[in-house]
């Protein structure tokens, strides 16, 4: 319906709307004609024209927008919606409100590293491009990386994690009324070296600072002890996490003087290490991009650093099960921080052969109410895991992270069951799940070693089995579930 020239004249955006009509069918028939003939001798001049007929266009419409702004309305059939005056606005937090200080974190993070070469934090004000450098020299340690890596996730074997802290430790033995002491935490962990047999289903154990540097009663060092046994010593690098971003999210701190710690470690024994980055789930967004990116950094500074300096790096980027989210949520945010871990690895050059991976399984949050079968929990584990984790790296040792010393077994169990043909070895790195009924069985008394003993082996032939999906029958546990909220180490 075209309208009256009354309205046209009296309209400028009517007028504007008229004009652009006749220009596109003007435009349109000098398209077609230039379609399927080559005209040269014209073929310029008519593009030429149509470009300044485009401007005109432009012109037009921006003239007839600034003064349509300004005008009274019509009484006319065509209703026109005016913008308002002055557009809403949403007020946002200042940018520095979600951020700690990443020019710190930065700083600290890349000093740690002092290596020549490493891919620095790109420039995001777009000042400047970061350049990709040239290839990095491997680590002088990396056959000894590559085939100390193998060894921890050899076929039915896993680790033993008992590298928890002074304090962490003292909460287990108060469960059973023993003192916080170095004496009875000597006792406890000479008990798990000193089990006979432990090498058939332990490969490695992570230990404390402390267990590194300690001696068992007779005077043998714990780590030459280990190694009579053929257990890999390895050592817990960071120190622990600190608040930053919103609410509740951490980083985790220890990069500072990492190199010099590590290369101290290696001639103590140790030939692997682990680090943990602790992410939450939680209705007010955690978490945030921020906590995601700059945990990753710091696993990845941390790899580095480790590698060059011949240990063995166990990247543990942890999704806590805590809060009432379901098992998808739990799944879609664990596989995100796992594809930003890659990432950060990769922009440091990590040798993917010389390390292992040390993940949540993917389960409903603990007050979601539901629960997962352990085929259900396997499926959304591994199928994850597949769309993150480079095929290069020889294994991935699963935390248990709350879970019943049952419950962590049968899960391990129904993904090698499931997935025999996985690029990855999956096996364990258990802690409370290998430790829990064992403690509650010592009791902190002499006579009771044997009997501890006995059925720490039975815990980790059970997991060992599990980690090639042959578990059967009864499990040996003697404890339910292991869950603390916002568990630290």
């Amino acid at each position: 319906e075209r309208s009256s020239p009354m309205v046209s004249a009296r309209c400028p955006r009517r007028r504007y709307l008229l004009r652009t009509s006749q220009l596109e069918s003007s435009l349109e028939a000098n398209m077609y004609q230039t379609i399927g003939e080559d005209r040269s001798d014209k073929k310029y001049a008519s593009w030429g024209l149509a470009s300044s007929m485009i401007a005109n266009v432009a012109l037009v419409g921006a003239i007839c927008f600034v003064a349509s702004s300004g005008a009274a309305d019509v009484q006319t059939g065509v209703s026109i919606r005016s913008a308002p005056v002055v557009a809403p606005m949403r007020m946002m937090p200042t940018r520095n409100a979600f951020r700690m200080q990443p020019r710190n974190l930065r700083a600290n993070a890349e000093a740690s590293l002092e290596l020549k070469g490493y891919i620095p934090y790109p420039d995001t004000t777009g000042k400047e491009l970061t350049k990709l450098p040239p290839i990095q020299e491997k680590s002088p340690y990396s056959d000894e990386l590559k085939a100390t890596a193998a060894a921890i996730v050899a076929d039915g074997k896993g680790i033993l994690a008992c590298d928890e802290s002074t304090k962490t430790i003292g909460k287990r033995l108060e469960q059973i009324g023993v003192p916080n002491e170095e004496t009875y935490r000597r006792q406890w962990r000479e008990l798990l070296f000193r089990t006979p047999k432990m090498n058939e289903a332990i490969s490695s154990a992570i230990l404390y600072e402390e267990t590194l540097a300690q001696n068992a009663a007779d005077g043998t060092p714990f780590v030459d002890i280990m190694k009579a046994n053929n257990v890999i010593p390895g050592i817990k690098v960071d120190t622990g996490v600190r608040a930053t971003f919103m609410d509740g999210e951490t980083i985790t701190d220890g990069l500072d003087g990492l190199a010099e710690r590590a290369a101290g470690y290696y001639k103590q024994g140790a030939r692997f290490a682990k680090w943990r980055g602790v992410l939450r789930i939680d209705p007010n967004g955690a978490p945030s991009m921020e906590a995601i990116e700059a945990n990753a950094r710091s696993l990845a500074h941390y790899g580095k650093i480790c590698q060059m300096n011949g240990l063995v790096p166990i990247i543990e980027p942890e999704v806590l099960m805590d809060g009432p989210h379901t098992i998808e949520t739990q799944a879609w945010v664990t596989e995100k921080v796992q594809a930003a871990t890659m990432k950060a690895l990769s922009d440091v050059n990590i040798e993917w052969e010389g390390m292992l991976l040390k993940p949540n399984m993917i389960l409903p949050g603990t007050d979601s109410g539901t629960t997962a079968t352990p085929e259900e929990v396997a499926k959304f584990t591994v199928e994850g895991l597949k769309r993150t984790l480079p095929a290069a790296v020889p294994g991935i040792t699963f935390l248990s992270g709350g879970q019943s010393e049952e419950e962590a077994t049968r899960n391990l169990n129904a993904m090698n069951k499931l997935y025999p043909n996985a690029p990855w070895k999956l096996s364990f790195s258990f802690g409370r799940a290998l430790q829990a009924s064992v403690l509650k069985a010592w009791d902190g008394k002499d006579e009771n070693v044997g009997a501890a003993q006995n059925l720490f082996y039975a815990l980790a032939k059970a997991n060992g089995d599990a980690a090639l999906g042959k578990f059967e029958g009864a499990h040996p546990a003697t404890t339910g579930s292991l869950y603390e909220k916002n568990y630290v180490y």
